[in-house]
């Protein structure tokens, strides 16, 4: 594509030659002649002295001067660059397409119902009464139980598994090994110390457009309902536990883990490793930084971090005067040391 045409789809304002032909995109740091790149993080800007691509991506006010010798670099200019990066990426790379058929090793029960234009891979199962909306792709090896109900537009990779009577909404993605109502995590703890298995009678629930990415469990509910809103992204390894609910537009990161009957807000953030413990609830559009625990509620708009997870300054507050412990204890004993000399002289 000639940059002016990425630039006019884009929306943005173009300082370069139009006329420049973009063959691909890449990072900042691989990018070749002929490729688009991006800078959204200010660590990077430095790299846009020296990088090898024809054009990038800058926010409006970014300014950089390129190392002698090095041809001039064009710039778009984004009120975004990582969102359209994002965007640019799809002019060049389309995933692969499946035409409607069913593979002759896949197993449909004769009450399942499966939507006009569907994609059945090899060795799939759709289980009785189960209903696969219109277009849905089932790679290969996939499971649909007894009784789910799926939308349009359904996507799922190798190995993915939809239990029974879990309900997913529109234009939903199931990475590899994705799974969506697996028992919850309920047992009883009996009077001779064996664990009794709670019946998990609930259900998972998806709404639209939402992701789940591979290896990661949504646990159905032992009563009632574990669902995860519109729009909401759960990334590698998630486990969201029995009862749970995730709204809107959330963002669970790798090996976030909820226990039974958290609550997350729309447009939260838990970044890497969250853990929140069970019957609480973060408020809509809270952060929470990696590898942060969480025992407690969470307001809305908070950043929290740390374990026990607090307000983000208190807990830098923490961590800094944590890391001066070793020369406080110095300074105690040294003190401790003197006190004793003193009192050993008055003593005498």
């Amino acid at each position: 594509m000639k940059l002016g045409e990425i630039a006019q789809k884009l929306g943005c304002a173009l300082e370069g030659d139009a006329q420049t032909e973009i063959h691909g995109v890449a990072g900042i740091e691989s990018a070749q002649p002929g490729e688009l790149t991006f800078i959204s993080n200010p660590r990077y800007r430095q790299a846009a002295r020296t990088t090898r691509a024809s054009a990038v991506l800058v926010s409006r006010d970014f300014s950089s001067a390129r190392d002698a010798g090095l041809p001039l670099l064009a710039l778009l200019r984004s009120e975004d660059p990582y969102l359209d990066f994002a965007r640019a990426i799809g002019f060049f790379y389309t995933p692969p397409r499946y035409a409607p058929s069913v593979h002759p090793t896949a197993v449909i029960a004769a009450s399942a119902q499966i939507g006009a234009g569907a994609h059945i891979g090899p060795y799939c199962y759709v289980d009785e009464g189960a209903v696969l909306g219109r277009n849905a792709v089932l790679h290969s090896f996939v499971a649909i139980y007894r009784g789910a109900r799926i939308g349009n537009e359904f996507f799922a990779h190798a190995h993915a598994v939809v239990r029974e009577n879990c309900r997913i909404g529109d234009r939903v993605v199931l990475q590899n090994g994705a799974i969506v109502g697996g028992d919850g995590f309920g047992f009883a703890k009996q009077r001779d110390g064996r664990w009794y298995k709670m019946r998990q009678s609930g259900v998972t629930v998806i709404g639209d457009d939402v992701e789940i990415q591979s290896n990661a469990c949504v646990d159905r509910a032992t009563v009632g309902e574990t669902r995860i809103a519109s729009g909401a992204k759960l990334d590698d390894l998630v486990l969201v536990g029995h009862g749970s609910s995730v709204g809107e537009n959330a963002l669970l990161c790798g090996q976030v883990g909820l226990a039974g009957s958290t609550k997350i807000g729309k447009n939260c953030v838990l970044a890497g490793q969250v853990g929140c413990a069970g019957h609480l609830t973060v408020g809509d559009g809270a952060i929470i930084t990696s590898q942060s625990g969480v025992p407690g509620d969470v307001p809305p708009g908070a950043l929290y971090s740390g374990y026990p997870a607090v307000e983000n300054r208190q807990w830098l507050k923490t961590s800094a005067a944590v890391s001066r412990v070793p020369e406080l204890a110095k300074t105690v004993r040294q003190l401790e040391a003197e006190i004793a000399r003193l009192k050993a002289r008055i003593g005498a």
